[in-house]
């Protein structure tokens, strides 16, 4: 960062050391970096880039609406006590912009278009601001805002979340007496109850769509629409579904702060935190505030001291450095800016406990972690050692919604992501990491999509994938920092099969090595990414690339293979590593037919038992385990 932060607190905050005060010193730093790119009058904030496939005007005016939504944390939170400019700046805006004669004048609200995703920030952020924002316009300019965001009834939305857009603009209108339809938001609302997967997780529309929209988006809106509208028997509702969310939540965060790397607009970075805000927001949070602070703290100081904001005080498109791979083709100069969702912390006052207790370690500081989230599909492991996160897919295909003759999604389709390693994208990417692969003699390769999900429980999940004449039935078994793959594959004879562990990168070459059925990737901090051959597999290998990831310019992948399937069903099993230490463990394995019996190094016998649906059984020493 180029902002002077304040001096970390260790009394306060212990593991970050960030408090309240480096917050709002972020938040001034990123209002403050726009106003280069501001146009006359405030309405649009042009940042520079690439167009989205919006046009320039839409992305001046998501520069405006993002960049207001965390003007308005900050305002609201100082119960309007802040620089006069900052008020001015945002009211000379919506002046401006809703004003058809203005030079900078907003694009009207139009079915399917990217301006009704603007338009419910610019609402929520009035909703919050409004005595000291929009109840100071004058009576003309009040009337334009307002039929700027009347735009909004009746249009058309995509089938996801943005149906939420329509439910919190329409719930402003009614505040102010504007157009609205009741039905339009009673029908927003319960078309997200049909998404609802029970657990405390939401698809983002129809299908096994997870990913951080659950957080940012699904749970987000409605509760927020719930604290606008002061629907109290909603509002329970949200906060008992956000109580469970939040219980597994809390684990996707590495101990130094890193958000697991999955899902799409990954570019929003630290809007990651705003579920856990808005679960102290609602009082429905089952973290000590402490915590809240701790794991939302260490996300944002994560990205400050890797580069973002950049050296202009902007949110690029990428991940740490720009990149664009990571984006989507929605994805504009400003897009990134819907990370201001993580400052909702900063509508909680000074006084509050998140901000006023001494931080308390998040789960990962404490022990070794293994959570079965059965709604997504989803087992997650993470080891106090190194502080590592790792999410083992078995569900999250998002493949519903996408044209089924397109290229298969990396941040989706993958078997595993983390916290330190991002899939390979874009056009340089080999599509090894964290993918079985069935490759026939003329060099087809199978594809995981459609993801069949079939268990998910103690440290063990199972799921199938079904391409042509070739099915994979994959069971995981996760202990400490490794995950147990055994595939049951069914394929022509002489097919080849693959298998990849977690792409790797830094900013330098990384020390590679391969040989007697280990390959293995290190980063020079000492991180590393190896697979380990434990039955059916011929060789180890690693395929390496560049600018094909987002961790960084040079990327490795290890993997194992097996020259040559005998037809029929065959069964493969792997060890997939990524940890501090130097070696990957080799526990002993047992296959016979249908049964794998697993010898792991702490002492537990694990017995899968693959089918059509796999079952796992654990015990020690001839005992089950508790």
């Amino acid at each position: 960062m180029s902002t002077r932060l304040p001096s970390p607190d260790d009394r306060l905050s212990g593991y970050t050391g960030w408090t309240r005060a480096h917050w709002e010193a972020m938040a001034d730093h990123l209002l403050a970096s726009v106003m280069p790119y501001a146009t006359d009058g405030f309405s649009q904030f042009r940042l520079p880039g690439r167009p989205s496939r919006s046009g320039p005007v839409s992305d001046g005016l998501e520069g405006f609406a993002r960049t207001f939504l965390l003007a308005a944390f900050k305002i609201a939170g100082a119960g309007g006590d802040v620089p006069p400019e900052l008020l001015e700046r945002y009211a000379s805006g919506l002046a401006a912009g809703t004003d058809p004669a203005h030079p900078y004048a907003w694009p009207a609200l139009t079915d399917m278009s990217q301006q009704l995703v603007e338009a419910a920030s610019v609402a929520l952020a009035l909703h919050e601001t409004r005595p000291w924002i929009f109840d100071r316009l004058s009576p003309a300019q009040q009337e334009r805002v307002v039929a700027w965001l009347a735009g909004f009834v009746g249009r058309r939305t995509p089938d996801n979340n943005w149906v939420m857009f329509r439910v919190v603009v329409e719930q402003f209108l009614a505040e102010v007496g504007g157009p609205h339809e009741p039905g339009e938001i009673i029908g927003g609302l319960e078309r997200v109850e049909e998404w609802y997967a029970g657990d405390g997780w939401y698809s983002d529309g129809k299908g096994k769509n997870f990913d951080y929209y659950c957080g940012w988006a699904m749970h987000l809106y409605p509760s927020l629409w719930a604290r606008m509208a002061g629907d109290t028997a909603r509002q329970e509702l949200y906060a008992a579904r956000l109580h469970r969310f939040l219980g597994h939540y809390q684990h996707f965060f590495a101990a130094d702060g890193g958000p697991v790397h999955q899902g799409r607009s990954l570019t929003y970075r630290f809007a990651t935190v705003a579920p856990l805000w808005l679960g102290a927001l609602t009082g429905a949070s089952p973290l000590p505030p402490g915590r809240t602070r701790r794991i939302a703290s260490g996300v944002l100081r994560h990205f400050a001291e890797r580069g973002v904001p950049d050296e202009r005080g902007l949110l690029s498109l990428g991940w740490y450095e720009p990149f664009r791979p990571v984006t989507q083709d929605y994805s504009g100069p400003a897009s990134p800016y819907w990370a201001s969702k993580a400052f909702l912390g900063l509508l909680l006052p000074p006084g509050h406990p998140v901000w006023t207790d001494p931080e308390e370690p998040a789960p990962v500081d404490l022990a070794d972690q293994a959570v079965a989230m059965a709604a997504p599909g989803w087992l997650l492991h993470a080891t106090r050692a190194d502080g590592v996160v790792r999410l083992v897919n078995h569900g999250s295909d998002r493949d519903r919604v996408q044209d089924p003759d397109g290229p298969p999604d990396p941040h989706y389709l993958k078997f595993a992501y983390t916290t330190h390693t991002g899939p390979e994208v874009g056009e340089k990417a080999h599509g090894v990491d964290n993918h079985l692969a069935v490759i026939a003699p003329d060099g087809a390769a199978s594809v995981r999509r459609f993801i069949e999900p079939l268990v998910v429980a103690d440290r063990f999940a199972a799921s199938a994938y079904q391409d042509g004449p070739v099915r994979v039935v994959t069971a995981s078994v996760v202990d400490g920092a490794s995950e147990i793959r055994i595939h049951q594959v069914t394929a022509p004879a002489g097919h080849q099969v693959r298998d990849g562990g977690h792409a790797l990168a830094a900013a330098v070459p990384l020390d590679l090595r391969a040989g007697e059925g280990v390959a293995l990737a290190r980063r020079p901090d000492g991180l590393s990414s190896a697979v380990r051959a434990l039955h059916g597999y011929t060789g180890a290998d690693l395929v390496a690339a560049e600018e094909a990831n987002a961790f960084g310019t040079h990327s490795a992948t290890p993997y194992v293979v097996a020259d040559a399937h005998p037809g029929g069903t065959a069964v493969y099993v792997s060890l997939v590593w990524l940890a501090g230490e130097q070696e990957p463990p080799a526990p002993g394995v047992r296959v016979e037919g249908d049964l794998v019996v697993l010898s792991l190094l702490g002492g537990d016998t694990v017995t899968v038992r693959l089918g059509d649906v796999p079952a796992c059984e654990r015990s020690r020493t001839g005992l089950p385990v508790e």
